[in-house]
């Protein structure tokens, strides 16, 4: 059973963290709709996509991208008001233990880390397809459209390579495929420009080129102005955006990290970076919250000021680490998985030294 003081904490706790991240959440809109009212004006976007499709999933994502932040700033605000109020004095001297004390602040962070991952992993990449879709149509348009040096594995020994590929037009230039087996070439195809025809699902190839070499190691040339065919491979397989992953639940999101190992993708970092950071932000509320308590349960001469201020340099500090670590496993050989959990690993030091050094 839940004691009085316990429901008081997971309350105030709950009721600051939501009053918190609507306050934020509200003013990153008002300065978001300020820096692209050009974009939706001279592009068209109406009132309800703007509303409905951009931003109610706007809040949505960094709302729960950024909660566990949000929890740690609500977890400082009311509770050095408890402490500046001597509530915290009053429960440690009426026999309650410090570690007694947190229970209910781990039991609300339960409650708002279980949300989180919930969302971070089946729900949120839903509602990322509209937003994202949205930004690609009136924000970001035009974008991203043009990428090359494109060399995919589609399956095991068949590897495809574009110079130039445009995903906006389903279209590149010097496109070759190769397969091997037992890592002996045994067949190329090259074509100076290839294009998608969306209707009838097949690619048409210019100036194509065919060499096979058969068992004995003869080769056969065969070459023409233009031919039909198809591959066994997507449009949107041929450079996925990174953005992509953004829209896939984690069981299929485990499943297309699998494809892109297979095929070798230059990407692969990214999307085990998505992957491992949908667990260590719902985990990072934890470390966060006994970081929060264990730094308001003194008082001090600057009070609530002075704790907010920590706890804002705590928050810069913790996303710069994740960044200089998730960088060098993007740019580099760091491992993702590392590279995600270096910032929780140190901070949970950092929090269990506060949380020792702490007035019991």
């Amino acid at each position: 059973m839940l004691r009085i003081i316990d429901r008081y904490i997971i309350g105030k706790f709950l009721a600051t963290f939501f009053l918190t991240i609507t306050l934020l959440l509200s003013i990153a809109v008002v300065f978001d709709i300020s820096e692209k009212i050009d974009n939706f004006v001279t592009k068209g976007a109406s009132a309800n996509e703007i509303i409905f499709d951009y931003y109610l999933n706007f809040v949505m994502y960094y709302g729960n991208l950024f909660s566990a932040m949000i929890v740690f700033i609500a977890t400082i605000f009311f509770t050095s008001r408890m402490t500046a109020n001597t509530e915290i004095v009053a429960i440690l001297t009426g026999g309650v233990s410090f570690r007694r004390m947190m229970w209910p602040y781990f039991v609300a962070a339960t409650i708002l880390a279980g949300i989180s991952w919930g969302l971070g992993n089946y729900v949120i990449p839903k509602t990322n397809v509209t937003r994202l879709n949205f930004e690609h149509t009136y924000i970001k348009h035009g974008q991203q459209d043009r990428f090359k040096d494109i060399h995919r594995q589609i399956k095991p020994g068949h590897i495809v390579y574009f110079e130039n590929y445009n995903t906006e037009r389903n279209s590149g230039y010097h496109f070759t495929y190769e397969v091997f087996e037992n890592h002996a070439m045994k067949s190329k195809l090259k074509a100076d420009f290839i294009k998608l025809d969306t209707v009838k699902n097949t690619w048409t190839l210019d100036n194509y080129v065919i060499r096979v070499i058969d068992s004995t190691g003869k080769e056969h040339l065969t070459s023409g102005r233009q031919m039909d065919t198809v591959f066994d491979f997507k449009a949107d397989e041929i450079v996925p955006r990174l953005f992509t992953v953004e829209m896939m639940n984690t069981p299929e999101l485990n499943e297309f990290i699998e494809k892109e190992r297979i095929r070798g993708s230059e990407n692969l970092n990214f999307y085990l970076i998505e992957k491992y950071r949908r667990l260590s932000w719902p985990v990072a509320t934890y470390i966060l919250v006994l970081i929060g308590v264990s730094l308001c349960s003194k008082k001090t001469r600057g009070g609530l000021g002075l704790n907010i201020a920590f706890g804002l340099a705590i928050c810069v500090a913790y996303i710069f680490f994740m960044q200089i670590s998730t960088t060098f496993a993007t740019l580099g050989n760091f491992s993702p998985l590392l590279a995600v959990w270096i910032p929780n690993i140190v901070f949970s030091i950092i929090a269990l030294y506060m949380y020792y050094i702490a007035p019991k």
